[in-house]
């Protein structure tokens, strides 16, 4: 009897063994190496989401300046006010070229990670996808809100940590002024200069909270994007759909009620973030440690330190210093990546393959 047991387990571990190495030569005949077209069609893709990137952020880049500078200004001296005031300033002292300062960092940031987050958005879709499609049986199944919601976090994650250390001089280079007392000359000094001073982990300071908030930011700025183009496709509500297809301005609308949504949300950790980059700045800027008697620059020892100095020092509205700006610079910047990527798509022919 006993023999016999062993002979039946014996058995069914030798047919196992045959099934999965007979599994593994179908999946292994299967996998073959990109073809030209496919590295093509990644390469207009790429190209797409850089352009995309690039054309949104100059569109607001004196809001976005203005923001950065909201966040980071000592409580002590204030300087900008609000969002009419603080460019009124920035004109009057700087002039037009202060208004765009930093952009060129920005974009040279901006493009590469735009390319990385649409590329990769579209990758984890179709991944999640067709696991999606296995767990359920279902061959016709879509994506959710939810699992749209995931694969934007997983594009903003990636893109993200692989442009962080240009985001970080990038938010240095923006707040410095002519009248600075260290100025850093473009992006490689000031990359340099920080690595060298404050050693290669500087570079990453704030990482964390950016990460936190990267998740429901790019996210929810995919899901909502993507969900409200379905629903608006399925339903046709008031006549803004023609022939299954979206007309630009129905589609900037839904780009910019998905940057609303994201950017609220995830607001207060981009002003964590943005603060922590400033600690260890030898020389900063006045509008970070501010002026005389008021020079006081605060130093962090972390995320949760961050916050609850920041709430502690300025109130809890600190956490949305920045916001207006922020908000009438988000929205159409949201919503002119999205049109723009699709756009530039449409131009270089390359197919979406998140549903393929």
């Amino acid at each position: 009897m006993a023999s016999e047991d062993v002979k039946r387990t014996s058995e069914t571990a030798v047919s196992t063994i045959v099934n999965l190495a007979e599994e593994a030569k179908l999946a292994s005949e299967g996998v073959k190496a990109p073809t030209s077209h496919a590295l093509l069609s990644i390469a207009k893709s790429l190209v797409a989401g850089g352009v995309a990137g690039g054309v949104s952020r100059t569109a607001v880049a004196p809001l976005e300046r203005l923001k950065i500078l909201l966040q980071v200004q000592n409580p002590h001296s204030i300087k900008y006010s609000g969002t009419i005031q603080g460019l009124k300033y920035i004109w009057r002292t700087e002039g037009l070229r202060g208004l765009f300062k930093g952009n060129g960092t920005n974009c040279a940031r901006i493009v590469p990670n735009s390319a990385v987050k649409f590329f990769s958005y579209e990758e984890a879709s179709k991944g999640i996808l067709w696991f999606y499609r296995r767990q359920t049986g279902n061959e016709d199944a879509q994506l959710t809100p939810l699992l749209r919601l995931g694969a934007g976090a997983c594009a903003g994650i990636i893109a993200m940590s692989a442009t962080y250390p240009m985001d970080m001089v990038r938010g240095r280079l923006t707040v410095q002024t002519e009248r600075s007392p260290r100025q850093y000359r473009g992006i490689a000094h000031a990359l340099s200069t920080v690595f060298r001073e404050e050693g290669p982990r500087a570079l990453y300071r704030g990482w964390l909270p950016s990460v936190i908030g990267v998740v429901p930011y790019v996210g929810l700025n995919f899901a909502v994007y993507e969900s409200l183009k379905d629903w608006l496709i399925k339903t046709r509500p008031f006549g803004l759909v023609e022939d299954s297809e979206l007309s630009v301005t129905t589609r900037l609308a839904c780009g910019a009620a998905a940057g609303t949504v994201g950017q609220t949300v995830a607001y207060p950790l981009d002003v964590i973030r943005r603060r922590m980059q400033m600690v260890g700045w030898k020389d900063a800027a006045s509008v970070v440690v501010g002026d005389g008697k008021s020079k006081a620059p605060l130093e962090y020892t972390g995320m949760v330190d961050a916050f609850r100095k920041t709430v502690r020092h300025e109130g809890f509205g600190a956490l949305y210093k920045g916001l207006v700006p922020n908000s009438v610079k988000v929205v159409p910047s949201i919503a002119i990546a999205f049109v723009t990527y699709e756009v530039v798509k449409d131009v270089l022919g390359v197919e979406m393959r998140i549903s393929d």
